[in-house]
């Protein structure tokens, strides 16, 4: 019996019905999944906040806001909320805020839009309460407040300040209240002269804003405004009705008429100013208008810059942006000595730009003489290294090529683990990864630019970097290592993400990596969902069109638009159109780039001309943002090339000369997109 009983098979429990077994495995895998499913709830509660904050939809805001509690993101949450109805927010409301999120880049960013209420209201002591505790101090119209604010409660302004509301005000485009409020007050108090508001007015014309420029002169000559409401309406019409100027108001708004006929047709504003105009204007009135009208010729590339620019009897007339193309004229021709002359005029802060320094070594020394030359070593040395364009080209100056630095001491567990546990810095990442990078990116620069003053020491910003890079936040990597001044982490500077991909495209089709990388670096930052304000898409910025045509051209079977995100299709598509690019230019990569940012007709047009140094073409392209973006690609290059090879590396080398294209060669692609 008892063998049998061992034998016999044990009985059989009650079986659940299938549905119970299905229904209590959901639950168990809902139960596993619940708190990503509430991130990710939480997450899109972010998102749609912003998306309102966007639209101005304060009842959206106000009701979403309590499902954002508790939230890493909770305190942009708030933020936005606020922000949204802050002209009917309370002080006291204002105040809570400051106390709950005490020491946040959010914190600090509603206190700036604040200030910035109570100015425009003229409360002043509250104000001057506030002030302060204010922690960015990078607003220039809260600055203006602020000394404004002194000056009401103190008296007259130190020269300092006004020579900084002077600064703050000539260099804002727009109108503004907080710098116009502070130059008024120093004008009426004889601190700042009503020429300083006339040279605002000239400025503000030149940058199309006629608003600004009335405000200007609102303060100059209250009595000129109706007569620069007739200019601005017709230029023509209100030159043409002047047989005469006696005031000076009635000289400095032909000047802004001259000004406005300038921008539209330089070879007419020329005219007047030679034939009718001119004997009525002063010196500086007339040098003005001369460096207004080389400059527009300048940015054409026009030989008659130097014919306008050499009417001008007193550089200190100009503004900085005339001289500097003033500069880039000279340098076309080859007029060392003007160059040299335009540089040395330029205001103080602005000789200290990399490029000045450079150009007027470059000018010194080819005016020679040993004292000019011992000046021109040191102006060398004082930016050579491997920072950017023109202190590489300094470095070749002094007989030296680009390597690659010495990486400094590697970073403690310590300062890994301050950066891993700073608040901002986490915030800022958390915001990146959910797709609200430009919030992630103003709080990460907070952190390190912003929170202290003067920003994080060298050390600190390294790891900051080292965190980023970690997490393949390229573009955070990057920006926050370039801030380093005593040490450079070159690992940190010129990330190499992709590199087999990268690498075996580029050499498949006979293209240097390090230009492709110097490129991306600059295009996209390696940031995978870049994309640009006009559709270009991903790490090489590939706009639809140009994708289409490549990918026909090289015979990419299957091709769609919606490939262009994909990596290495984007990597594919993007290398074989700078190759393309570059055998179109006669191998220059200073042309390719600029046809790979603006297109290839306009550095087509921009090569015509006599045959130079591919530095000088490269400062006078005409665009700021493809001048811009040349020199820092063909200056990433260079330090990828010394970082990919392990050998020092000659910029001038990747320069070379451009000139117009030899008319024996074949023509380009004249379908290059």
């Amino acid at each position: 019996m008892q063998f049998a009983s061992i034998l016999a098979p044990a009985p059989r429990r009650p079986r659940a019905p299938f549905s119970t077994l299905v229904l209590s495995l959901v639950l168990a895998t809902a139960a596993l999944l619940q708190p990503a499913c509430a991130q990710n709830h939480d997450d899109d509660v972010l998102v749609q906040m912003k998306q309102a904050f966007q639209r101005g939809d304060k009842a959206r805001l106000t009701a979403l806001l309590p499902q954002a509690r508790g939230h890493a993101l909770e305190p942009w949450a708030a933020y936005w909320e606020l922000k949204a109805r802050l002209q009917e927010a309370s002080a006291s409301e204002v105040q809570d805020f400051f106390s709950r999120y005490a020491g946040t880049y959010q914190e600090d960013r509603l206190r700036n839009d604040w200030l910035m209420l109570l100015g425009q209201r003229r409360d002043w002591d509250g104000f001057a309460t506030l002030h302060p505790a204010y922690r960015m101090n990078d607003d220039a119209q809260v600055r203006c407040y602020a000394i404004l604010v002194e000056t009401l409660r103190g008296g007259n302004a130190t020269k300092a300040q006004s020579d900084e509301v002077r600064r703050n005000w000539l260099g804002q485009r727009e109108l503004d209240d907080g710098c116009l409020t502070a130059a008024d007050r120093m004008i009426a108090a004889g601190q700042m002269s009503p020429n300083d508001a006339w040279k605002k007015a000239r400025l503000s014309i030149e940058a199309n804003r006629p608003q600004a420029a009335r405000a200007a002169v609102l303060l100059a000559a209250p009595d000129a405004v109706a007569q620069f409401d007739e200019l601005n309406a017709s230029m023509a019409k209100f030159l043409t009705g002047r047989a005469f100027v006696a005031t000076k108001a009635r000289k400095e708004l032909v000047v802004l008429a001259l000004i406005k006929m300038t921008i539209a047709d330089p070879d007419m504003a020329a005219s007047q100013l030679e034939s009718k105009w001119g004997p009525m204007l002063t010196s500086e009135e007339r040098n003005w208008l001369w460096g207004a009208i080389g400059r527009q010729y300048a940015v054409k590339l026009s030989p008659a810059a130097g014919g306008a620019f050499a009417n001008v009897t007193k550089n200190g007339d100009l503004s900085d942006d005339m001289l500097a193309w003033k500069t880039r004229a000279a340098l076309r021709s080859g007029h060392w000595k003007n160059v040299q002359a335009a540089i040395d005029a330029m205001s103080e802060s602005t000789q200290q730009d990399p490029t000045w320094i450079y150009w007027k070594a470059r000018a010194l020394h080819a005016q020679g003489g040993d004292e000019r030359r011992a000046q021109a070593r040191a102006l060398f040395e004082s930016i050579a290294g491997t920072r950017g364009f023109y202190e590489l080209l300094a470095l070749e100056e002094l007989g030296e090529r680009a390597t690659v630095p010495t990486r400094p001491a590697p970073l403690t567990a310590e300062e890994k683990d301050a950066a891993r546990n700073n608040p901002a810095l986490n915030r800022a990442l958390n915001a990146i990864a959910i797709g609200l990078r430009p919030e992630g990116t103003r709080e990460w620069n907070y952190a390190t630019n912003l929170h202290d003053k003067g920003g994080m020491g060298d050390r600190e910003l390294l790891a900051a970097a080292d965190l980023a890079c970690r997490r393949e936040v390229w573009d955070r990597c990057i920006n926050t290592s370039e801030r380093t001044k005593g040490m450079i982490d070159v690992e940190q500077r010129y990330p190499m993400p992709f590199r087999d991909t990268v690498v075996r495209k580029s050499e498949e089709i006979g293209l240097d990596p390090a230009y492709v990388y110097g490129l991306i670096r600059q295009e996209s930052r390696f940031i995978m969902d870049a994309r640009s304000g006009v559709g270009a898409s991903g790490l090489m910025q590939v706009m639809p069109a140009t994708a289409r045509w490549t990918a026909n051209k090289i015979g990419l079977a299957g091709f769609t638009p919606g490939q262009i995100n994909d990596r290495d299709t984007n990597i594919t598509i993007g290398t074989n159109y700078l190759k393309l690019a570059l055998d179109d230019f006669d191998g220059s990569m200073a042309l390719a780039a600029a046809a790979y940012n603006a297109g290839p007709g306009r550095p087509r047009n921009w090569r015509n001309g006599p045959v130079m140094e591919a530095a000088i073409w490269a400062e006078n392209v005409p665009f700021n943002e493809t001048r811009d973006y040349v020199k820092k690609v063909l200056a990433n290059a260079t330090n990828y090339a010394a970082l990919i090879t392990g050998r020092p590396q000659s910029i001038k080398d990747r320069l070379g000369n451009v000139g117009p294209r030899d008319a024996a060669e074949p023509e380009p692609n004249k379908d290059l997109p």
